[in-house]
């Protein structure tokens, strides 16, 4: 069941949303080469609480860390620790925060010091993706309506789609339906109405779009061992459109 959430609910989340975007500015001003991933994990858990929140992700399942750092051909779940990032690397970034109970989710790909042409190119189409799906939403449109124009545009660029990991709804729990694939047929699926918050969060590849899990059973890798970007927004379905809540503002 999808659940449409109410005005109180929206304003917990919107709080959420605010708290993770103002931890990704942090991630930006601190990412350089030589810091560790657990520098930054460190950063993160430290400001997500000092607002009064929780980081989401320490503890979820086991996973023993506040924030999902995932390094180059690692596409998701990458452990902080003792790795330092070095010029040329790209990191994807995962923050969430509960704030009242209430689940803010945010994912993205920095580049550390100055990155190849290939790189920032997947970056960029990556990032292009995550709009070109957020730009349709509103209420009565299908939900794989979105799905498709992210599988399009990725496509298109020349980038692979990755399958197993998928976008969802957020709330009370961290991941709630409906889960929302990176790629589809439009006009299908639920239609959108106002007081859903979807988390959509493409995954590309630069290779293949195959990945396989580590023995550590959490960090997912490219088989190919290409480079692979990681965006992700929370956003409520409005009356007229959509509300972007991890979005900073100027």
């Amino acid at each position: 069941m999808i659940i449409c959430k109410s005005e109180q609910e929206l304003a917990f989340m919107r709080e959420a949303g605010r708290i993770v975007a103002e931890t990704h500015r942090l991630m930006a001003q601190a990412i350089e080469p030589g810091i560790t991933t657990g520098e930054l994990d460190r950063i993160a858990d430290q400001y997500i609480r000092s607002q009064g929140a929780v980081p989401s992700f320490k503890g979820y399942n086991g996973f023993p860390a506040s924030i999902c750092a995932s390094v180059n051909d690692q596409l998701v779940h990458g452990f902080p620790g003792k790795r330092k990032l070095v010029e040329g690397d790209i990191v994807s970034l995962d923050i969430g925060a509960q704030y009242k109970g209430y689940h803010g989710d945010s994912a993205w790909t920095y580049g550390v010091g100055s990155i190849s042409e290939e790189a920032q190119r997947l970056l960029d189409v990556t990032e292009g993706s995550l709009y070109a799906g957020l730009e349709l939403i509103k209420p009565d449109v299908r939900l794989f309506t979105i799905s498709h124009a992210i599988q399009k545009y990725i496509e298109e660029a020349g980038f692979s789609v990755v399958r197993e990991y998928v976008g969802h709804g957020v709330g009370a729990e961290l991941h709630e339906e409906p889960q929302i694939p990176n790629y589809g047929i439009a006009d299908r699926g639920p239609r959108l109405k106002a007081g859903m918050v979807l988390a959509i969060e493409p995954m590309v590849n630069a290779g293949k779009r195959y990945v396989r899990t580590l023995e550590d059973n959490w960090t997912v890798v490219t088989v190919d061992g290409s480079l692979c970007a990681h965006f992700e927004h929370t956003v409520a379905v409005t009356s007229e459109g959509m509300e972007i809540f991890t979005k900073l503002n100027a």
